[in-house]
């Protein structure tokens, strides 16, 4: 397992971090524990000890099951990630109750790295109105924490008053090569490397679209290597960057597991033509792609019952793959829950919510009539 150095740690971070977002779900909607310990399991038995967890993934049963899963391992051997879900406090007095319930939920005394969730233009006056640098450094000196960082969502200027507001251990920030000009983008990453502040990287893959194209797009790298899969090739360009200590990846099946655990054992970065082809492959899809939607989930629910990123999944498949039959499948079963676009009423609550800044009203209408177009609705 390829390993970087992170100041001030006994030893060093796999270059894979285990995203525990989108672990495994049964047909009943919950997880699937075994399935997913299994999976944990395997990925830490190869080297991975970063393992990231939040208050609001899995509707809040992900620390749970990350403290059931990591309950029996060695705490000195593994790092563990949480977050300060900001939008849930309105005092003080909500910071320390959340803190040390995430503390209670993951059954851990401390967490390696704790990041402010999510952060953006609004919740900047609200981290200094609240003191919440002040409260997180309390924690730190009573060994609670032992890193500070904050996780990312919001353009580039607001990216740099965050980066000043603090002398951060580390930053989280969505990056991959399809989002070099997205949020601060590759910008952003060179004034954190320039300030000496070690990146995370989440997104890599960014929610899954950069794992399968259609079959035009993956000639361009199954010509270059046919043993290596597509998602290999997002990995690889993320971990060329020399700042970027730890690459988080939400795993969902030990199929996904075994290939990344593959690609970061005896890891490769990009060579000068492997980045070149990865321009070629970036410009392709941005003709292909209809929206930047990752599926985080950050906009649910809708108060009107759209699954929104469902839809938004389905839009850029059939737009990238032209796969018919799967798209009217899809497109069926969101209309027989009453969660297709057609039911969106342009309330815009979702707007703010969305990290990716997308026009989500309109593009659920712009997909409406992509379908119809299509011959699909």
């Amino acid at each position: 397992m390829e390993t970087r150095q992170f100041k001030g740690l006994q030893s060093d971070v796999s270059l894979l971090g285990f995203g525990c977002m989108r672990f495994p779900v049964l047909d009943n909607g919950e997880v699937d524990f075994k399935e997913s310990k299994r999976m944990v399991d395997y990925a830490v038995a190869n080297g991975v000890n970063y393992i990231d967890t939040a208050y609001p993934y899995h509707g809040g049963k992900s620390e749970l099951i990350v403290r059931d899963i990591i309950k029996d391992y060695d705490r000195e051997k593994f790092y563990l990630a949480n977050k300060l879900p900001l939008w849930e406090c309105k005092d003080n007095d909500d910071i320390d109750r959340i803190f040390h319930e995430q503390l209670k939920k993951c059954g851990v005394d401390y967490f390696d790295f704790y990041l402010i969730h999510a952060v953006n233009k609004e919740r900047y006056t609200q981290v200094q109105e609240l003191k919440v640098i002040e409260q997180l450094e309390k924690y730190r000196d009573e060994g609670k924490i032992r890193n500070i960082g904050f996780s990312f969502h919001d353009d580039l200027p607001t990216f740099k008053k965050w980066v000043d507001l603090y002398n951060w251990d580390f930053v989280q920030i969505q990056l991959n090569y399809m989002d070099i000009h997205h949020q601060q983008g590759m910008t952003g990453y060179k004034i954190l490397t320039e300030k000496g502040i070690p990146v995370i990287i989440m997104e890599p893959v960014k929610g899954g679209s950069l794992a399968k194209f259609n079959s035009d797009v993956e000639k361009l790298l199954k010509d270059k290597d046919s043993e290596a899969s597509i998602a290999s090739w997002a990995f690889r360009w993320a971990g060329t960057l020399t700042n970027a200590r730890t690459i988080l990846s939400g795993m969902t099946t030990m199929e996904q597991v075994e290939d990344n655990i593959k690609t970061f054992s005896n890891f490769k970065t990009l060579n000068k033509d492997e980045l070149t082809l990865m321009g070629k492959v970036r410009e392709e899809l941005l003709e292909l792609s209809k929206v930047a939607c990752t599926s985080c989930n950050y906009c649910m629910p809708c108060p009107h019952g759209v699954d929104i990123p469902g839809n938004f999944r389905i839009f850029n498949h059939h737009s990238m793959y032209k796969n018919d039959k799967y798209t009217n499948w899809a497109y069926s079963n969101l209309e027989k829950k009453e969660a297709s676009g057609d039911v969106c009423v342009d309330c815009g609550e979702c707007l703010p919510k969305c990290p990716q800044q997308i026009e989500i009203p309109t593009d659920l209408k712009n997909m409406e009539v992509y379908l119809k177009e299509n011959g699909l609705i």
